[in-house]
Formats: structure tokens, C-alpha cells, sequence
């Protein structure tokens, strides 16, 4: 067992954390047979191949071969140490745990307590001089003017820092925090003349968390008209802008619920939504979408509405965002918002029903948003800009694998304008040749896809490799079948992979453990092998396999592994051979091995 922690404590923080639960807040997961699969959160994929078993408590990537249980997706996940996930997966499910195990910390966390800690701090500080001091009483002012309750300032946990110079060094270096740590980290600003100043003085501040809710920068919003008007806290190991999403932390439940993510511009945009009602927004770090963020929003939704100002830099932000979303196999939905409004303002002049009812909920498909957008492009009285626009909005159309909403676009722009409806079927069909887009696209996304092609693979293999891989699948789910092949040929598996496995699953059962696949999978220490137990547990086995079934495995991998050591004992007696000068007699034990070879290639 590679880890010194008592082996209940693991066992009771693992079965309190239902893996589905768990993988589900970092995958949007679709039931299909007894699994769920999704995309996978390892490798980048638009059809889905990762597989989570709950009734085995593991999952798998047919893609990318990753596996595990759920604290070793965890770990993953997080770069997590492994006393890092029991500890996060004990918080997570109420589950006690010693205190020697709760403070232990690895490299990582060792590496970004002090910046985390120094963060959670100031994110303290700045929310209490905010709401109940003088010095914080413009941002206070600053904010219940933009129509921000006191609710929402708790839940964002906005703040205020004083146009002091060094305030924030002197009340981190009281805590025991370092200078030069804390400009390394943002906090703090080098100025020409080599002293520090606070970064964010004179700003009201909005804590930005990471997924799981640790502040990991902050961004200052300027009061006056001083430039800029939002700065951030400069880029880090911890705070990487184009990898984030501002409030994931408390949207992501939401998103799930509702399978649906509306993507803001600005984090008033945020807030202000979120006051009115719509809980599933997240924003991007005062940049552009990336291709990143496009993936992970895939990753937990299907559907994206975009709520960018209605000016002509954000409806061209707009369309941007779009490409990569579609791109990265998002349907893509766009707020209705007009008179060159952003969302803040709208929902300070229309409320938060009118934002809903009429921005949201009202939202367009990117069809009509695209069309619209490229009528400015484009004088539709002329018969060449007319087609051209034409022909610009049926690449789009082609892009879509729904059939059915194809043919509602394609009807649409026959009707206005007075196409047959059968040229413009011919050329999405002629688009999607050209583009690889086949007719059965929507067989080859089905979830199951990867699992068949898996079954074939598993088939290709000789036939010695199978009866391995399925009597170890069967030995994993009874510990009787393991005492049996135990006692019948022990290790003595022909692949190098499959002895070591054996071994770790003899002196599992030797523990007396139950079989649990995701329990044992704790007790192998390499991550090739992790990947393959989990690879070779998602194997479809029969609940009742009968006596002969197990000896016809024996029988099969004995068979092997005896004629392979024939063929090594031969191949001694040929060197004997040819050391002693007797071609012949060589000769003739080569003939044997090349007929020996041959039948073993063949039965396989």
C-alpha cells in the first residue's frame, strides 16, 4: 500500500463521494446504458469518449487511455497531491479526518499557500473597510449607485482599498508576509524609483476565484475617470486570464441545471445579472475569448447565449466568441440586446424582468444573429452583393448537424428570397463534402461510439492477450476466480503489464479486501498500470461465468507461455549447436522454431 494514511479513513472518504457527483462538476455527463459519458477533461475531443462507471466507481477515457477513481481524478484534475484530494474530498462530503492529515501539505499547495493566503487576507480586509468603515465609504457610495444591493456585495464579496500608498505592505508584513513576495505575486507595485506602492489604492475590487472559490487576483475599478479604468492583477502561475471564467466558482451549478451558460463582457455585467435573477453568467477577464475557455465551457454545457454590448465592438466581439464556441462544438445562442446597450445599463433602465424576459429569454440563434450582422457588409438591392451574402450565410448553415434546423434555415432564405429550395440543398450538401461533414455524422457522435471501436481493438489482440485481459477483469470482480488462477499459475501471465497487475491484486485480496476495483486501483502506485486496470475493468464481463469458462482462460495463457518456453529452450540448443560446429543439427532446431513460431501466430 503506497500511502501511510489508515486504511478505513480512505475507504469511508471515497465511498461518501459518489463519482458521478464528482466528475459532473468538471463534466457535463449524459447517461447512456449504465455509464455516463462526456467530453473528456484530459485531451481535447469533440465526440465523447470518456466514460464514468458508477456502479464499479471509476472512470475511463477511450480516447486518451486515462483512468482512475475518484480521488485519483481528483488529483488530476486539481495537480492535487493525494493527501490534498482526501482532504478536499472529506470537505466535500462532511467527512472527519485527523488533523495531521488536514494541515499535510505538498509541494503545491506549499509552493502557493503564502500568495493564497495573503489573497484570502485582502479579500477580507478590502469587503469590511467596503461596508463598515469611513475609508471605504466612496466605494460603498460607488456601488449602491450602480444599483448593487448589500446581499450581492456579500456574495461577490466586493471591496474597497484605500488610496494609501502602503497600506496593504504594512498590513501583509504584520502577517508575516513578505515584500518581495507580494510583488511578486500583484499586490504590489514597483514604482520608477524602485519603492512599492499598493497596486489597486483608490479602487473598488472585485476578488477574482478560481474554480473552487480561492481568490486568486483581484481586479480595481476606477471611481473617476483615471486609466484604466479595470486593472488586474498581473498574470501568474496561479491567475492565468485566458484560462479563467470570473464567477465559475458560483455559476457552474447553475450552468449544469440549466445546461446553459450566458457569457458576459464585464464583471458588472456579472453581478448585475446575477441580482436580477440569472445565476448561470460567467465573463471573461477583460479579454477576448479564448479557444480554452471555449473548450471548457464545452466541457460542462451544451448551449452558450452570448450577452455582449450592443455596440459595434461587442456585436464584433460577438461573432468572434461565436466561431471559437462553435468551433469548440457549443451551440451558440445571442442576447437581444439593443440601443446600443450592455447589460448593466439595460437592467438599470428596463429591471431585472424586462432583462430576462426580453435579453434572454428572447435570445437569437446564430443563424439570424449572423445574418444580421453581415447585412452591414453587404447592399442587398445589388444582384452580386445579394448572392454573395447568400452563399456567405449557407456556409453556416452547412455547418449545422441537425438536419431538420438546416432545412428550417435553408427554407427561411428561399422564401426571401425567391431561391429553389433544392439548389440551396444541393450546395450545403456539396459544402459539407468538401468540409468532411459526412450524412451519418450524428451515428459516428453517439456516445457509445468509442466503447465499440474499443470491443474491435480488444478483438484484434491474440488470443493469449484476451484470455489475459478478461480472466483479470473477472479476477478483479471476484476474489474466488483470483484464488483460483492464483493457485493455478500465480503471476505466470505472458504480458509484462498483466504480472504486475496480478501481483497487486493477489496481495490486495490477501489484505482480506473486498472486490472493489476502485478501492484496489489505491493500491497500484504507477499510472501506466492505474490506466490500464481501469482499461481493462470497463471490459463487459457476465455476472456468472462458468468453471470451464475460467479454465478455457488457463488453458489458453499455460498453452502460450509454454510454447514460448519451448521456443526458448530450442533456441539454446541452436547456439549449442552452432558453438560446436554442427550446421545441421542448427538447421534443423531452426526449422523447428520457424514451425513453432508459425503455430503460435496462428492460434493467436
Amino acid at each position: 500500500m503506497p500511502y501511510k494514511i489508515p486504511e478505513d479513513i480512505i475507504e469511508k472518504i471515497r465511498k461518501s463521494n459518489d463519482i458521478v457527483e464528482v466528475v459532473g462538476e468538471y463534466v457535463q455527463l449524459k447517461k447512456q446504458g449504465r455509464n455516463f459519458f462526456g467530453l473528456c477533461p484530459f485531451h481535447g475531443e469533440k465526440t465523447p469518449s470518456f466514460s464514468v462507471t458508477p456502479e464499479k466507481q471509476i472512470f475511463h477515457c477511450f480516447g486518451c487511455g486515462k483512468g482512475g477513481n475518484v480521488i485519483t481524478f481528483l488529483m488530476e484534475m486539481e495537480e492535487y497531491s493525494f493527501y490534498e484530494a482526501l482532504v478536499s474530498l472529506a470537505n466535500r462530503a462532511n467527512v472527519e479526518i485527523p488533523e495531521a492529515i488536514a494541515q499535510k501539505r505538498s509541494s503545491y499547495s506549499g509552493k502557493f499557500a503564502d500568495i493564497l493566503s495573503a489573497h484570502e487576507w485582502l479579500t477580507k480586509l478590502y469587503h469590511h473597510l467596503l461596508k463598515h468603515t469611513k475609508d471605504g465609504k466612496e466605494g460603498y457610495q460607488y456601488i449602491k449607485e450602480r444599483g448593487i444591493r448589500d446581499e450581492t456585495i456579500d456574495t461577490f464579496q466586493l471591496g474597497f482599498a484605500p488610496n494609501v500608498k502602503d497600506f496593504t505592505l504594512e498590513f501583509l508584513t504584520k502577517k508575516g508576509f513578505h515584500k518581495q513576495d507580494l510583488v511578486k505575486a500583484g499586490l504590489l507595485s514597483i514604482q520608477e524609483d524602485n519603492s512599492v506602492s499598493d497596486r489597486f489604492r483608490g479602487r473598488v475590487i472585485f476578488p477574482i476565484r478560481n474554480h473552487l472559490g480561492k481568490t486568486i487576483a483581484f481586479a480595481g475599478r476606477s471611481m473617476t475617470d483615471r486609466d484604466p479604468k479595470y486593472l488586474n492583477s498581473p498574470e501568474n502561475e496561479l491567475f492565468r486570464k485566458g484560462k479563467m471564467l470570473y464567477n465559475f466558482d458560483l455559476a457552474k451549478r447553475h450552468i449544469r441545471q440549466q445546461n446553459e451558460a450566458v457569457l458576459f463582457e464585464g464583471y458588472m455585467d456579472v453581478i448585475s445579472a446575477w441580482q436580477a435573477g440569472v445565476k448561470n453568467g460567467i465573463a471573461t477577464m477583460g479579454t477576448s475569448l479564448t479557444a480554452f475557455q471555449a473548450k471548457l465551457l464545452r466541457r460542462y454545457v451544451d448551449t452558450v447565449i452570448l450577452c455582449y454590448d450592443a455596440d459595434r465592438s461587442g456585436q464584433d466581439a460577438t461573432y468572434n466568441a461565436a466561431k471559437l464556441l462553435r468551433q469548440a462544438g457549443c451551440r451558440v445562442k445571442v442576447a437581444n440586446l439593443k440601443d446600443n446597450l450592455d447589460p448593466d445599463s439595460f437592467i438599470a433602465s428596463y429591471g431585472a424582468e424586462a432583462f430576462k424576459r426580453d435579453v434572454i429569454d428572447a435570445s437569437m440563434t446564430f443563424i439570424h444573429f449572423y445574418m444580421q450582422y453581415i447585412k452591414k457588409d453587404y447592399n442587398l438591392s445589388i444582384q452580386d452583393d445579394r448572392l454573395q451574402f447568400i452563399n456567405n450565410v449557407v456556409e453556416q448553415i452547412a455547418l449545422i448537424d441537425n438536419p431538420i434546423e438546416r432545412e428550417h434555415y435553408l427554407n427561411e432564405l428561399a422564401n426571401e428570397y425567391n431561391i429553389r429550395i433544392e439548389a440551396l440543398v444541393e450546395q450545403i450538401e456539396s459544402i459539407r463534402q468538401k468540409l468532411g461533414i459526412h450524412r451519418d455524422k450524428r451515428e459516428q457522435n453517439r456516445y457509445t461510439n468509442r466503447a465499440a471501436n474499443f470491443k474491435v481493438e480488444t478483438k484484434l489482440r491474440p488470443a493469449f492477450h484476451n484470455a489475459e485481459r478478461e480472466l483479470i477483469a473477472y479476477m478483479m470482480q471476484n476474489s474466488t476466480i483470483a484464488d483460483k488462477v492464483q493457485e493455478e499459475i500465480g503471476a505466470a501471465f505472458n504480458i509484462d503489464e498483466h504480472k504486475i497487475i496480478v501481483t497487486y491484486l493477489y496481495a490486495y485480496y490477501e489484505e482480506d479486501r473486498p472486490a472493489d476495483v476502485s478501492a484496489f486501483i489505491e493500491w497500484i502506485s504507477e499510472e501506466h498500470i492505474r490506466k490500464l486496470v481501469t482499461d481493462i475493468a470497463m471490459i463487459p464481463i457476465f455476472k456468472d461465468i462458468s468453471q470451464k469458462q475460467i479454465n478455457d482462460y488457463i488453458k489458453t495463457i499455460k498453452s502460450h507461455s509454454n510454447e514460448r518456453t519451448r521456443i526458448q529452450s530450442l533456441k539454446k540448443q541452436q547456439k549449442i549447436a552452432e558453438q560446436k560446429n554442427d550446421p545441421i543439427k542448427a538447421a534443423q532446431i531452426a526449422m523447428q522454431i520457424i514451425d513453432m513460431q508459425k503455430q503460435l501466430n496462428s492460434s493467436s
